[in-house]
């Protein structure tokens, strides 16, 4: 540092001096000094730790000295960076001012050059009224055969002399594009350009080109939409109208171009330019489609004309599409591919067409027609998916004909007519049922001799015929069918219960009168309609399972369950019909005359085996069953009956006559119930054993003894309860207190559960309270 600088650095720190010190300054030194003392107080707090004064005090003197000398250098690198900026300013002040001075000679120059652009400018002017005045010049002879020349192209157009006209129109563009151009001076001069006042006067002498390009696309555009009948007959126009077309492609690409290679300098484009008559060409295609398309049979579409329609709609464009392969695409440039085109232009249409009929309030049949159309017809190979055509339509990127949400609201459609007709004809065929149960003669019989009516035939083939029908269009529709066919058939059979309960309620009534002769008859042909109806469910069911991936196979066990509720209500009603003809002789039995003679019994065989003869008219399984059923009840009664009448044998005579009898009857029922088995099936479990066991408890010589066979029938029928022991004992009339006290107290004891598979028996036989005043003892109270 410079003895100059040293004596400004200290007359500074002088001039500083009286200011007053910076209280940050002393806040840090007051901080320093407390943060000293706290340590200090801390490491000296006693008198032998001021032995390492010393190491303190070098160990801090060292930390100070490094901190000045860091200090030091950061100070040092300061100066010298404000240094160099302080050169770098200086340099940039002395550029500044030379480039200062270099601007303002320029600025002189320019307003010398100023005062001569004003003397160009009237040569400019001079130079573009003689450019102009050239150009008219020579256009003269041109101009004056213009109006000529538009006249004789109008009579080529009218004439359909399309390719002369189109180059006598070319030949006029030309002129007036020549015309504008020497008007408006050559590109990239400097002050050219045409006024507007110069501009439409050329327009409006050219005025008649205008008209021409008009009247001559018309008639091209006629043409090109009458190009499927023209290419049969004479195919010369329409080739024309193509070579037009691509000439003028060709012009509006030459145009384009140039304009784009001189973009910089804006160059308009000529009147009427590009006229884009190649995309033209393929729009008047396509509306002529459309309207060939829409006259085929277009009044007779809705109602029972929709599938002539569409029929018409195939063969037109089977027709049209020969005419463009043969025809047509040998008329125009390879590049068009004019099938491809025209196919795309066909199935679009079809797509709006078919859009428009779906929204329709249609019937089933015009559904169906739709959708056997969409779905088979149009790709088949009758028509699209004929192979030469596969390689032109990619059906993919045109899109279906009908989008596949449209299809679901269709085919939900059709299965909506389908099931309100489905279950219109159920609702008459069972009205016909009811009708034909009042007949006063037995139901049709069958080639395997049992009995039905026409109800499931009538249900059978109508829900087999509407799956055969849904099939021809997809298995998802099939499906749907069967679906909405076993729904409606659920309810048909819920309805078929509720008038086979009406039917069975009024034979009640009026079974006095005995007005309905065939009751029973109509009971049996009902279960058989509801086994033949279980065959066809099972088997639309069948078709269901056939195709699991699909998402209406689920099977719904409805309408299987309310078969069996319809066939158990009629098997019941039969059950109700055989008790009420037994029901006579069941109030003979446990009699006097009844133990003297036993006609009872065989009364009630006779009238077993002429309901049997009637069971033998019903299909497996419910022929076997109504047989099982049949020998159940009438066992059942019959132990009610001994259960209920209480008799009392006074001695054991009247209890060896009793047994006798039961075991009589016992066999008797038994010889007769497995003589009508005519399938040759025996039930495992003859319930005529019963009366033997009972007989056998009456019979035992030694009441003592009873226990042991009470033990043995309760294990065989464990639901025999105390009463109906008790009832036993009573019948026997000879049983001690204490024995009837310890065969109730093994009962009660006991109490066995009942086995899987076992059917109870004693359960629905109910003993009536006990006519006696008094409790016995020995048993319980009742």
């Amino acid at each position: 540092m410079s003895d100059g600088d040293k004596n400004g650095q200290d007359n500074h720190e002088d001039a500083i001096v009286p200011v007053e010190v910076w209280p940050e300054l002393e806040r840090a030194e007051c901080l320093a000094r407390g943060a000293a003392l706290k340590w200090a107080s801390g490491v000296f707090c006693r008198p032998e730790h001021l032995e390492r004064l010393g190491q303190y005090r070098k160990r801090e003197s060292q930390r100070t000295a490094s901190i000045h000398s860091r200090l030091k250098s950061v100070v040092q690198s300061y100066l010298e960076g404000v240094d160099w900026g302080l050169g770098q300013l200086r340099e940039a002040r002395a550029e500044l001012r030379e480039v200062s001075h270099d601007l303002h000679k320029a600025d002189l120059e320019s307003r010398k050059n100023s005062e001569e652009v004003t003397t160009l400018e009237t040569l400019r002017e001079i130079s573009v009224s003689h450019r102009q005045l050239l150009a008219a010049v020579s256009n003269l002879p041109r101009l004056y055969k213009v109006r000529s020349m538009v006249l004789e192209t109008e009579r080529l157009v009218e004439s359909r002399r399309l390719l002369e006209a189109h180059a006598r129109l070319m030949e006029l563009e030309h002129w007036q594009d020549e015309v504008l151009l020497q008007l408006q001076g050559p590109r990239g001069s400097p002050g050219t350009g045409l006024n507007s006042e110069d501009e439409e006067l050329v327009r409006n002498y050219f005025s008649g080109v205008g008209r021409l390009v008009d009247a001559l696309a018309k008639e091209l555009w006629a043409v090109v939409g009458s190009g499927l009948s023209l290419a049969c007959q004479n195919p010369t126009l329409f080739v024309s109208a193509v070579r037009i077309v691509e000439r003028e492609e060709a012009l509006d690409q030459m145009f384009l171009e140039e304009r784009r290679s001189t973009s910089g300098q804006n160059i308009p484009m000529p009147p009427g330019r590009p006229r884009c008559w190649r995309d033209r060409f393929f729009k008047v295609m396509e509306e002529a489609v459309s309207a060939r398309f829409r006259s085929v049979s277009y009044l007779h579409t809705r109602g029972p004309g929709l599938a002539s329609h569409l029929s018409a709609l195939q063969h037109c464009i089977k027709g049209d599409l020969s005419t463009v392969r043969n025809f047509l695409e040998q008329c125009v440039p390879s590049h068009y591919r004019l099938t491809r085109t025209y196919l795309r232009f066909c199935h679009q249409f079809l797509q709006n067409h078919l859009g428009l009929v779906s929204g329709w309030e249609l019937e089933g049949g015009e559904i169906f027609a739709v959708l056997n159309w969409v779905l088979h017809i149009y790709n088949s190979s009758e028509m699209m998916g004929e192979p030469a055509l596969v390689a032109e339509l990619d059906i993919e990127d045109m899109g279906p004909l009908i989008s596949q949400e449209g299809l679901e609201q269709l085919q939900n459609k059709y299965v909506q007519k389908v099931r309100k007709s489905v279950s219109e004809w159920m609702h008459k065929a069972l009205e016909v049922e009811l009708t034909d149960w009042q007949r006063d003669q037995e139901p049709d019989i069958d080639h395997e001799g049992c009995y039905h009516t026409s109800l499931p035939t009538i249900i059978a083939q109508m829900l087999e015929e509407n799956a055969r029908v849904a099939l021809m269009i997809s298995e998802a529709l099939r499906d749907q069918t069967i679906q909405m066919g076993l729904y409606e058939m659920e309810n048909l059979l819920s309805r078929f219960r509720d008038a086979i309960i009406v039917f069975g309620k009024e034979h009640r009534r009026d079974s006095a009168t005995n007005s309905n002769k065939f009751y029973l008859h109509y009971l049996l042909a009902c279960i058989n309609n509801c086994i033949i109806l279980k065959t066809s469910t099972e088997s639309l069911q069948q078709q269901l399972c056939s195709y699991p991936s699909n998402r209406y196979s689920r099977i719904s066990l409805g309408p299987l369950a309310a078969l069996d509720r319809a066939v158990r209500k009629a098997c019941r009603l039969v059950m109700d019909h055989l008790l009420f003809e037994l029901q006579p002789h069941l109030q003979e039995l446990l009699s006097r005359n009844w133990l003297a003679q036993g006609e009872v019994t065989q009364n009630m065989c006779g009238v077993l085996e002429r309901h049997c003869e009637f069971y033998n008219k019903v299909r497996q399984p419910c022929r076997q069953r109504l047989k099982e059923e049949c020998q159940w009840l009438t066992v059942v009664e019959y132990v009610r009956t001994l259960m209920q009448k209480r008799l009392v044998c006074r001695n054991s005579d009247e209890r060896n006559q009793l047994v006798q009898r039961m075991t009589q009857d016992a066999q008797l029922l038994r010889d007769h119930l497995q003589s009508m088995e005519t399938d040759g099936t025996i039930d495992e479990v003859n319930p005529t054993a019963l009366i033997t066991a009972l007989a056998d408890i009456i019979n035992l010589k030694d009441p003592n003894m009873l226990i042991l066979e009470i033990s043995v029938l309760v294990n065989k029928y464990p639901d025999i309860s105390e009463e109906h022991v008790s009832v036993l004992m009573d019948v026997r009339g000879d049983v001690p207190k204490d024995v009837r006290k310890s065969v109730l107290d093994f009962l009660e004891q006991s109490a066995p559960p009942l086995p899987q598979g076992y059917r109870p028996i004693f359960t629905e036989i109910l003993v009536p309270s006990s006519r006696i005043q008094f409790c016995l003892p020995t048993a319980k109270c009742t």
